[in-house]
């Protein structure tokens, strides 16, 4: 069973599932969606996750010593991640299982590549393509289209979900093709 806590603000999110458990000071941005066991913990400063970004299975968000976490616009936080009192640009995919510690910062359009650890206040620049243990810069790409696209994708899938469907329809199937140009 989850819990969304007193201090949690829900600004017309697409999704919160119902495993979420929101912890302190934290704010879910329009269109956001909140998906299985996730956990945000804000016991100090606070965890804003920007419009329409997912925060995926099994994350877990907390706050650093002295940051706050947020989450930009328009990003994907895959299965498995942890923020710790990090910030993340708009338009940013985090893979799967990556860890990012406190005072981090990655600029807008960026790929953090699954499995990667970006220590404590590592700065990489926007259009940043981020792997490794530790985490470098490997290349600069723009991914921002992209990354939107993930975004909207996730936002789509909330939204059936918060309607009961877990599956997508011929229509949205056709609606992705188009926008992912298959």
């Amino acid at each position: 069973m989850g819990h969304i806590g007193k201090d949690v603000v829900l600004d017309e999110p697409a999704l919160v599932h119902a495993s979420a458990q929101l912890y302190g000071k934290v704010h879910i941005g329009p269109g956001a969606s909140i998906w299985p066991n996730v956990v945000t913990r804000a016991e100090m400063h606070e965890i804003r996750i920007g419009a329409r970004s997912n925060v995926q299975d099994f994350v877990m968000i907390h706050v650093g010593a002295f940051t706050p976490t947020i989450v930009g616009e328009d990003c994907s936080i895959t299965h498995h991640v942890t923020l710790h009192g990090c910030q993340i640009g708009d338009r940013c995919l985090i893979g799967i299982n990556a860890t990012i510690m406190d005072g981090a910062r990655i600029g807008a359009n960026s790929i953090v590549a699954g499995h990667s650890i970006v220590t404590e206040n590592a700065d990489f620049p926007a259009n940043s393509v981020i792997a490794g243990v530790p985490a470098k810069q490997i290349a600069t790409r723009d991914c921002g289209a992209k990354n939107i696209g993930n975004a909207r994708f996730y936002e789509m899938n909330a939204r059936n979900y918060a309607q009961g469907r877990d599956r997508l329809s011929e229509d949205q199937m056709e609606q992705l093709a188009s926008m992912f140009g298959s």
